[in-house]
């Protein structure tokens, strides 16, 4: 039945939007994360893969969280001369975790999660309307 269908892909978004929220609060939550020797690297900004998968049950193509990588890029460096990381000229690598870009990416997967659960929503409102209609 394809309201079946529906509810796969539905929750399958959701799932994977739910993946991207994780990741987003790790990063949020490490962004001041700094290496504990001189030199050291900090916590390195994690992104995730999206990608699609065609559920052979379903017959239908399907979104997942398929890789959760690491972003490339330098470090900022803060001169703190007391940090216990910082090197011999006191500067001190800080993870290249920006609050704008995880706010922003939270946002939009909050979007994309509420979408796909307004979906299941009315997926189940049609299979109630169904069922009480085949009782009646």
């Amino acid at each position: 039945m394809d309201l079946d269908r529906a509810l796969t892909i539905s929750a399958a978004g959701m799932a994977a939007q739910s993946t991207r929220l994780r990741v987003v609060a790790e990063n949020l939550a490490n962004r001041d994360s700094t290496g504990q020797t001189p030199g050291a690297d900090p916590y390195r900004r994690r992104t995730v893969t999206f990608s699609n998968r065609m559920d052979q049950t379903l017959g239908a193509p399907t979104v997942q969280a398929s890789r959760i990588g690491t972003a490339p890029g330098e470090f900022p460096q803060r001169y703190d001369p007391q940090h216990p990381a910082a090197d011999e000229r006191g500067y001190v690598k800080m993870p290249n975790v920006n609050s704008l870009i995880e706010v922003m990416d939270m946002r939009e997967a909050q979007r994309s999660y509420g979408a796909n659960l307004s979906v299941i929503e009315t997926t189940r409102g049609m299979l109630m309307r169904t069922i009480e209609a085949l009782r009646g």
